[in-house]
């Protein structure tokens, strides 16, 4: 799940799996250890083990990374990463796992479900993963930007007596 995700990163990245530690770019050119845009504790459940674990979360730059606590520095190595621009959806999943304040990120192959402490801090990270899905999405290529200011306008169109009698 959150691992062939990670390898993926990884292998774009130039790293070569999640258990290089120390050398290469661990955080695929982002600078996770300081100014993230949402940080906090999340509750994860394993990809093979399907045990809950508390991790250390930080999105950045379009990607979500977790560590095993939450003294970050240059030299900490990323447990995991998710891509957001590859995630579909970011909603509630309270009613899928019967667990409180749950909530659940899906990509075309995986669901991926985490645990916040609180209803308030669940809406929250639900709202900033969100805003970084749709700011790192490529739904639309430069090719497929139409320029409205740029295209030749139509010639005005003469107003009908009809038009004119409905605005008076």
């Amino acid at each position: 799940m959150a691992a062939s995700l990670w390898r993926t990163v990884m292998g774009a990245g130039g790293g070569s799996s999640s258990s290089s530690a120390g050398g290469g770019d661990a955080g695929g050119g982002v600078e996770f250890w300081h100014g993230g845009e949402r940080t906090g504790w999340l509750n994860k459940q394993g990809e093979y083990i399907k045990t809950w674990r508390r991790r250390w979360f930080v999105l950045k730059q379009g990607r979500m990374f977790w560590f095993k606590d939450a003294a970050v520095t240059r030299a900490s190595v990323p447990r995991g990463v998710i891509p957001v621009a590859t995630c579909l959806t970011v909603k509630g999943a309270e009613d899928v796992i019967n667990r409180q304040f749950a909530f659940e990120l899906s990509t075309p192959t995986d669901t991926m479900y985490f645990i916040a402490d609180s209803e308030k801090e669940k809406e929250e990270w639900i709202n900033s993963i969100g805003r970084s899905i749709v700011q790192h999405s490529r739904s639309v290529t430069d090719a497929e930007v139409v320029d409205y200011d740029s295209r030749p306008k139509p010639p005005p169109q003469p107003k009908t007596s009809e038009a004119s009698e409905s605005s008076a």
